[in-house]
């Protein structure tokens, strides 16, 4: 038997017209790709009504209100770290309908909001931001030539006693950077070890680590013999 597959108007109205031209009911299904027993019901419906178009369906009803719709957005977008869960309780307090966290997640994806992961950046105010921009615009013309004399470094921290955790928050498309969307730390806490590094320098020296640890790093920082090169240091 042929797969099935919801007929088009245009279709319906092809296979009333075979029907009265006298093409039989199975060549009929044969030649759109359905069941016998489709073309049959149809025949049926428009006997009874003389139309082949899609009859409207009631469906279940929605256990909450276009206003409830909108509270449980709002919470959202309020609160975008919430989960359904606390949203659900906070729906059955203030209007005492009582629906699935499932649900919550219908309303939710219908106003386009999606639980993802937050975009992560560091925690900066203001003034590291001026900063940050004015560091930028110093050297927005350097040449190659002055960013060999650089040495670049980088570091990892490896937490002691937990992870981060993950964290997940309400956003719609284009969304991912919004302030309210981001998940911002702060770099280098406390109870975890530091390990800094950086690449081989051109004189041949291997590249040699210096572990961070504790809230005070410098009893940690360990003499690099590197150090005396390059002979810039940038810093913000």
């Amino acid at each position: 038997m042929p797969a099935r597959r919801k007929l088009t108007t245009f279709n319906r109205g092809r296979a009333i017209a075979w029907l009265h031209d006298g093409v039989s009911k199975c060549e009929v299904a044969r030649q759109l790709g359905v069941s016998h027993s489709v073309i049959v019901r149809l025949n049926q419906r428009f006997q009874r009504t003389n139309n082949v178009e899609e009859r409207p369906r009631s469906g279940r009803p929605k256990k909450t209100t276009p206003r409830e719709d909108r509270f449980i957005q709002r919470q959202a977008l309020q609160h975008r770290a919430t989960t359904c869960k606390v949203i659900r309780g906070q729906l059955r307090e203030a209007t005492n309908i009582n629906v699935s966290e499932r649900t919550i997640g219908h309303r939710l994806h219908d106003a386009r909001l999606r639980s993802r992961r937050p975009a992560v950046r560091p925690l900066l105010t203001q003034a590291h931001r001026r900063a940050r921009l004015a560091w930028s615009r110093r050297h927005l013309r350097w040449t190659r030539r002055d960013w060999a004399q650089v040495l670049f470094s980088d570091e990892s921290r490896f937490n002691l006693y937990h992870s981060d955790g993950r964290r997940k928050v309400w956003r719609r498309e284009g969304e991912r950077y919004e302030d309210d969307t981001v998940h911002e730390r702060v770099a280098f806490g406390g109870g975890s070890v530091m390990s800094s590094t950086h690449p081989p320098v051109p004189c041949g020296r291997e590249s040699h680590w210096s572990t961070l640890q504790g809230r005070n790093s410098r009893p940690y920082c360990l003499a690099d013999p590197a150090a005396d090169w390059p002979k810039r240091r940038v810093s913000g």
